[in-house]
């Protein structure tokens, strides 16, 4: 089975109730629930919260709702100890873990990342971008000369459930698809926020063509 989680804490410090914050007119979470309702090659997806304010907003948009223990809900608490949680639960062969915190996708981009997942037997896959940044004072050559790495973005994540139960998400054959530079900015501060909602808002908004990017990887 193919399961996509999406974890959502009420605890959240730099923005409070950033999860259910509205965002070019409705809430932030619900965004990643319209992509993942979306997808055709998921089997089952579900938020997992501690909150109830969060569980009640992700019912009114029809996700289903996982009780997460506040143990795991905790500053300190991790992405992987949340999903391993999830699948003491819920058994499952894929997770796919879609961040609502990365709320710009393409339509379809969920089923691309699954679909090359499968195609190319990978035990995880991340989308990003290509990055060509360094601290300053480390490089003086033309940043043309620089050799871009991979820089995963948020959006989603694919893996296998054996990697996470055994504690590596990374372990083995790992792939990567490439999004566009408007799906790569997640959302810690209220000035992401504002800019992924001015984001939101021109790629919805019906008097907007935009025709598909091309990608490199994936």
């Amino acid at each position: 089975m193919i399961l996509g989680v999406t974890p959502a804490r009420g605890g959240s410090k730099g923005i409070p109730k950033k999860n259910i914050r509205p965002v070019a007119g409705k809430p932030l979470i619900a965004w990643t629930i319209e992509a993942a309702q979306e997808s055709e090659c998921l089997d089952r997806f579900v938020v997992s919260t501690e909150d109830p304010e969060i569980a009640s907003v992700c019912s009114q948009w029809n996700a289903e709702v996982l009780d997460r223990p506040a143990a795991l809900a905790s500053d300190t608490a991790t992405t992987l100890s949340v999903l391993q949680d999830v699948l003491t639960r819920i058994d499952a062969d894929t997770v796919v873990l879609i961040q609502c915190t990365s709320p710009v996708r393409d339509p379809g981009l969920i089923d691309r990342c699954i679909r090359k997942f499968r195609d190319t037997h990978a035990d995880s896959l991340a989308t990003g971008y290509l990055c060509d940044l360094f601290e300053w004072g480390t490089y003086s050559a033309r940043r043309q000369d620089l050799k871009p790495f991979f820089h995963d973005d948020g959006n989603v994540y694919v893996i296998s459930a054996d990697n996470i139960r055994n504690g590596d998400l990374f372990a083995g054959h790992r792939e990567m698809v490439l999004t566009e530079r408007e799906c790569n900015f997640e959302i810690d501060t209220e000035f992401d926020l504002w800019l992924n909602e001015q984001i939101l808002t021109e790629r919805n908004s019906p008097d907007k063509s935009r025709p598909p990017k091309k990608n490199t990887i994936g």
